[in-house]
């Protein structure tokens, strides 16, 4: 195949390239190497992926509308995977604009340019944010998703209402996917996993919001990657494969949860990462902040229908996988 991917310097899209590329397939990739955190590790993830041959990527802005389109006419992909975002709850709230700018009118500039040269199928990440506050129950795609309680979270909804448009008026099957909490080796410093066994390291508190009553659905990157490429061989069509199944009733497109299917309380992460590091953190509690739902939790059975797989990587293996790669890193 030859695959599309914005984001390829991002921390899911360089995973998935990297997938890719072991398999064989062609690969052009799509990246802005925004400033929002550490643009050397942006530059690391692209650096190893540029040592296969059959990657390609341009350095490009979503906004940049005129590139996208010479991008994609170029390229002219089997399959299109959109991973590039503005990222970030609470900075959603301090930009707004910023991230409508990226997702949404950025998101519109990529559809309208697969929409002159249409792929087989567009896998496009949202996020599990949309779903709102938490509910204490796991989230299936049938539910409204009409209350979001952040920018980021409008805009990630934003997109996949768009995103059914283009599937309805003119063909184009689209698999949404929202994402619960990755996380793994080579990801975002912003990313409380990181952020957390870095202040552990240096013996520096870690802030503890909702004084510790958050929960989380923790997805290890290896999980979502195996999801998502198992997905890009499903797509939407006319038949429904059961009655969970989210596909819409006028278009070739459907959403599909990825999760790990068992939330874990904020506090027993912390612990995990204190086993995995040999150390004891230092805990500031603090109040909740405002966009944050207070727990994450995803129906997978949709998932697990389409694909005939589930996440399974435990939480301590993958912390620990983590611990060991942040380590490395720092010699």
């Amino acid at each position: 195949m030859k695959v599309f991917i914005t984001g390829s310097a991002g921390f899911i899209g360089f995973h998935l390239a990297r997938r890719l590329l072991g398999e064989g397939h062609t690969v052009f990739g799509l990246d802005s190497f925004s400033p929002y955190y550490d643009v050397n590790l942006k530059r690391r993830r692209h650096a190893m992926l540029a040592a296969e041959s059959a990657f390609s990527a341009t350095e490009c802005a979503l906004e940049d509308r005129a590139r996208v389109t010479e991008a994609v006419a170029a390229f002219e992909p089997d399959v299109a995977v959109h991973l590039a975002a503005q990222a970030g709850v609470r900075a959603s709230i301090d930009d707004p604009l910023g991230f409508v700018s990226t997702n949404v009118t950025g998101t519109m500039h990529l559809l309208e340019a697969l929409r002159t040269h249409r792929p087989q199928h567009v896998v496009m990440a949202s996020s599990s944010s949309v779903y709102g506050t938490g509910s204490g129950v796991p989230r299936r795609e049938s539910e409204s998703t009409d209350i979001p309680i952040s920018p980021y979270a409008a805009t990630k909804k934003a997109a996949e209402v768009l995103s059914h448009s283009h599937a309805h008026l003119f063909g184009i099957p689209v698999t949404c996917l929202r994402i619960f909490t990755a996380y793994g080796p080579w990801g975002r410093p912003d990313m409380a996993l990181l952020k957390f066994t870095g202040a552990i390291e240096a013996g520096s508190p870690i802030d503890i919001y909702g004084r510790g009553a958050m929960k989380r659905d923790f997805t290890f990157v290896d999980d979502l990657v195996e999801s998502i490429r198992r997905l890009i061989d499903v797509v939407p069509g006319q038949a429904r494969v059961s009655a969970l199944d989210s596909l819409s009733p006028v278009a070739p497109w459907r959403v599909v949860n990825i999760g790990n299917g068992s939330p874990v309380g904020l506090l027993d992460f912390v612990e995990t990462i204190e086993r995995a590091m040999g150390r004891k953190a230092v805990k500031t509690y603090l109040d909740m902040q405002p966009g944050d739902a207070t727990d994450t939790w995803a129906d997978i059975a949709l998932l697990e229908e389409l694909t005939g797989c589930r996440p399974a990587t435990s939480l301590a293996e993958g912390v620990e996988r983590t611990v060991r790669w942040y380590r490395d890193q720092r010699g």
